[in-house]
């Protein structure tokens, strides 16, 4: 088996799942005892990092080794910068179990993300559209996220990138010649046998979840009915009333997302959410999801 098969295999087993954002061992004892299938770990939720404009790194190896000896068993994600490839070198050299090469902390690369191939661990990437995403995988990424905007509480980014995607991947399934699909690898700047594999599976030949903006259970189940495998959680939660019991509704909301009577119960009596920042409010050289390429 290759490498990229092993590691695409390790992201199919969190589908179907919700990743959740933890900055301590409390948090993610409260996200495993709420049925998250991983949690990712951040010195600071990205509702915390919007409200400053230092410089965001790789978590504090300390806090992450910290949460991995709490007795925590489920998968343990952690961020790096964008082309920041010894950021990575440390997060596998801590045996984490899933790098994500976020946008959400500071870019270090304004010309190449991280070869991905060279890595054992599987990686986590971002995109907003076909070409992010197929280019992500082709440089070894395991896992495709849509972007969203990260710490706004808005979901409405995340929903535009899955629709994107969905849309994209359909046109592709019409080109009829094969000189069509040369074109459109050029275009995106990935190989042809992405193309023709993206065509013949209707979708990306890696898991695809949803991320950025997500702060309720219907949040949660509307990107699960729009395609998404699974989401990932921040912010949203731990800025609320009552984490523990939003942090569990959002899990069975992805578990049931097709069936309203159920979304009905757990998006009721949540208490206060967090109050979130409308994407349009918000200067376009400030979001996050226009970092990378």
């Amino acid at each position: 088996m290759s490498d990229f098969k092993l590691k695409s295999g390790l992201a199919q087993m969190l589908k179907g799942g919700c990743i959740m954002d933890v900055t301590n061992e409390a948090q993610a004892a409260l996200a495993s005892k709420s049925g998250a299938i991983s949690i990712m770990v951040l010195e600071k939720v990205p509702s915390e990092l919007r409200k400053n404009n230092q410089l965001a790194r790789m978590s504090d190896p300390k806090l992450i080794k910290d949460i991995m000896n709490s007795g925590i068993t489920i998968p343990i994600m952690a961020k790096c910068r964008i082309g920041h490839f010894v950021e990575a070198q440390i997060l596998q050299a801590l045996e984490i179990d899933f790098i994500d090469e976020s946008e959400v902390l500071s870019c270090a690369d304004y010309s190449d993300h991280i070869n991905k191939n060279n890595f054992k661990v599987p990686f986590v990437c971002g995109a907003r559209n076909l070409g992010e995403a197929l280019r992500r995988i082709n440089e070894g990424a395991a896992m495709i996220r849509c972007k969203g905007e990260a710490g706004t509480g808005d979901v409405s980014s995340a929903v535009t990138h899955i629709k994107t995607l969905t849309k994209e991947i359909a046109e592709a399934q019409k080109l009829t010649t094969e000189q069509e699909k040369i074109e459109l690898a050029k275009e995106l700047r990935v190989p042809i046998e992405l193309i023709n594999e993206v065509i013949k599976l209707g979708r990306l030949p890696v898991v695809t979840f949803a991320a950025g903006g997500i702060a309720t259970p219907a949040d949660a189940a509307l990107l699960m009915q729009l395609g998404c495998d699974g989401v990932f959680v921040g912010s949203g939660i731990f800025n609320s009333k009552n984490p523990e019991k939003l942090a569990k509704a959002i899990v069975n909301a992805v578990t049931h997302y097709n069936d309203p009577v159920k979304l009905l119960e757990y998006s009721t009596d949540l208490g206060e959410l967090m109050h979130g920042t409308p994407i349009d409010t918000i200067k376009e050289a400030d979001r996050l999801e226009k970092r990378g390429w």
